[in-house]
């Protein structure tokens, strides 16, 4: 059986409340008790609760994350930059998803209740926002990664959607490319707005406004980029581009061209956005607008961590700007 507090106490002839402030350092012990107690722990091998301990201390020095999915094309990249902070600076993490929709959530609360964390750090599963701001208003430290164009009454840290996919249109006007097709993400989300807002701008400041038949919505998957090529195909659709809103959907564009015979880049041109790993590995390998998904993850958790440790939260949010990578699917050699 595992020892216990109580096993510590009766060894060392004392209270279970004076071994607890020996180990969480509050209080008065005298120096002899407190050799004593600490001998008997090094004897008997115990060893405490750390969330115990940290309750008794008033910090758990752990971080709560809460996520939609593990699996998100790009969550990995938010998830490393998070966590590499969070255990320089000493800290553990809790990783909460919401696979199972309010089962997920009820599970989440109880640790909030149970307060087994410090403070959070959200990608926010949809529908949840409303309870997120309600946790912060009731105290709890709370970041939130890619607002997703919502504006929370919270700290949060975001990128450039908008001069992004306006950074893609310009490449692909240098290029001559003149009829783009946009195969968006779903139209719910802000970010879906800001990128299909920031590309359109960019056409229509060159004179060329984006054909409504050559704006598709999507759902960010392979499959979506795949059909909506494959359908304009057989309809007869010009276009010489592809943007499509991230990277997977981009992928599954290349193989319906591909498929079709279409020379990418000679044909039509493909953009990409978020510039995840699979980014450099299609073929031809994908020009991406790339999201600094790992720097969000870290400067989400460095605010945190600095709030925690007695720095006010910022009251505008962090944005990291977006960048342009080039590569063979737009014609870089």
């Amino acid at each position: 059986m595992p020892i216990t507090i109580a096993d510590v106490a009766a060894r060392a002839g004392v209270s279970k409340t004076t071994v607890s402030r020996v180990l969480n350092g509050k209080g008065e012990v005298g120096v002899r008790t407190a050799d004593r107690v600490r001998a008997v722990i090094d004897a008997l091998g115990y060893v405490p609760s750390a969330r115990a301990v940290g309750l008794a201390r008033g910090s758990t020095r752990v971080v709560g994350m809460l996520v939609p999915a593990l699996t998100w094309p790009w969550m990995g990249e938010v998830l490393q930059g998070a966590a590499d902070v969070v255990e320089a600076e000493g800290y553990g993490m809790l990783l909460f998803t919401c696979t199972h929709g309010d089962e997920s959530m009820r599970r989440f609360a109880s640790q909030v209740s149970a307060k087994s964390f410090d403070g959070l750090l959200v990608v926010e599963p949809e529908g949840t926002l409303d309870y997120i701001t309600e946790l912060h208003e009731r105290g709890l430290p709370v970041i939130l990664i890619d607002d997703r164009g919502h504006q929370p009454g919270f700290p949060s840290v975001r990128t450039t959607n908008e001069s992004g996919a306006r950074a893609a249109a310009a490449h692909l006007l240098a290029h001559g490319r003149k009829r783009p097709l946009v195969v968006t993400g779903l139209s719910r989300f802000g970010c879906t707005r800001e990128r299909l807002a920031g590309f359109a701008d960019g056409y229509a400041d060159a004179g060329l406004p984006i054909d409504p038949a050559l704006v598709v919505e999507g759902d960010f998957t392979f499959e979506c980029g795949r059909v909506a090529v494959e359908r304009l195909l057989a309809g007869g659709v010009p276009f010489d581009a592809v943007f499509a809103h991230n990277d997977l959907s981009a992928a599954g564009a290349l193989q319906a061209l591909r498929d079709a015979g279409r020379r990418v880049p000679d044909d039509v041109a493909v953009v990409g956005f978020d510039d995840l790993p699979l980014a450099g590995h299609t073929h031809p390998p994908l020009s991406s607008v790339r999201q600094p998904l790992w720097e969000m993850g870290a400067a989400a958790a460095r605010t945190l961590i600095a709030h925690l440790a007695g720095t006010p939260l910022p009251d505008t949010p962090t944005v990291i700007p977006t960048t342009f990578t080039v590569r063979a699917s737009t014609g870089a050699t």
